[in-house]
């Protein structure tokens, strides 16, 4: 059977459908499985050598896994011109050639915020920052590819990529001398942060200023410097929603200098195809991957599992929706 996705999903699925004795071969459009556990986190917030000796078990024991390659003709945006996979290969060419097909290809595009400005040169998506910086760093792609993160920088959002987006120049010596100052920017406060404010009290202790309740509203050039106007924002109790809603202050906009501008507002799911193909149908407001209770997709023998199906989680969430699409393959198969 055929996993396309190399992530937190697809690798839980290999592992127990190995361990039941089916062939199973990984596609993936990076160069090293791992998917963001490799190229998207913080090297101390995912230490890289327990994933890399994952990995190798699963390749002596048998599953094969054909990189640099790229699955259907959905476009990735900037993420396609960072990895640059060498081959693609038509999805339903797979899912012919396979008796099961499992897709896990996860969130690999970044929300816009749609703010004024958002197209300069120098406001760039965390996501697809943390990914160019890993793939230089370990040696896949060079330097080139990675924006010019320097001087006083603005990290946009209160989540985990916000976080690594964050850290990262704080703490990678690639940049330690290139950034004088980290300020992260925040629309609600720690205590709603998806984060966690502990993690934000990290944040503060490695040298990065937190701004709550805060969120830019247009970024602009304005006699040589970059400019980033910034409202403040008071919250308000919805009823029916979980977290108070974040709502601005009028006459509160302020503006400041930044070097450079980092969005971490939120990843979209990525299915190898946009609209609807090979018999597979998508939710039409998150544009995430429909299934039912075992996994599978609308196409019989085709499942998908983790974040394209739900939307950006944790990586626990993530593993146990890969295992439960396994064993739910391993009973498809079974009754075949």
């Amino acid at each position: 059977m055929a996993i396309i996705g190399a992530g937190t999903a697809g690798l839980g699925a290999a592992g127990v459908l190995r361990c039941k004795g089916y062939q199973v071969t990984v596609y993936d459009m990076l160069p090293e499985p791992g998917g963001m556990l490799i190229f998207g986190i913080h090297v101390d917030r995912i230490p890289k050598g327990p994933v890399r000796e994952g990995v190798k078990e699963l390749m002596d024991a048998g599953i094969e896994f054909v990189l640099n390659t790229k699955v259907g003709n959905r476009g990735l945006e900037k993420m396609d011109e960072l990895v640059k996979p060498k081959n693609v290969v038509d999805l339903e060419d797979i899912i012919r050639s396979h008796d099961a097909v499992l897709i896990a290809t996860g969130t690999w595009t970044s929300n816009k915020s749609n703010v004024p400005g958002e197209d300069l040169p120098w406001v760039y998506p965390a996501m697809e920052f943390l990914v160019a910086t890993h793939l230089a760093k370990f040696g896949y792609r060079p330097w080139e590819i990675v924006p010019d993160v320097k001087g006083d920088l603005l990290v946009v959002g209160g989540g985990y990529t916000a976080e690594d987006a964050a850290y990262v120049p704080r703490t990678y010596p690639e940049y330690k001398e290139r950034v004088r100052k980290v300020v992260l920017s925040y629309r609600r406060t720690r205590n709603e942060a998806p984060m966690g404010p502990m993690e934000m009290t990290n944040l503060e202790a490695s040298g990065v200023e937190i701004w709550e309740l805060t969120v830019p509203i247009a970024y602009r050039e304005e006699a040589g410097r970059r400019v980033a106007r910034i409202i403040r924002n008071r919250l308000v109790q919805v009823p029916g929603e979980k977290r108070p809603r974040p709502e601005p202050i009028p006459g509160s906009e302020f503006d400041s200098y930044f070097d450079f501008v980092l969005e971490a507002i939120g990843e979209r799911a990525t299915p190898p195809f946009e609209g609807e193909c090979c018999g597979i149908k998508l939710d039409p407001k998150w544009g995430t991957i429909v299934v039912d209770k075992d996994h599978m997709t609308t196409r019989k023998g085709v499942f998908a599992a983790g974040d394209v199906v739900h939307g950006p989680s944790q990586l626990g969430p993530a593993l146990k929706s890969g295992m439960d699409a396994a064993n739910a393959i391993i009973r498809y198969l079974s009754s075949r």
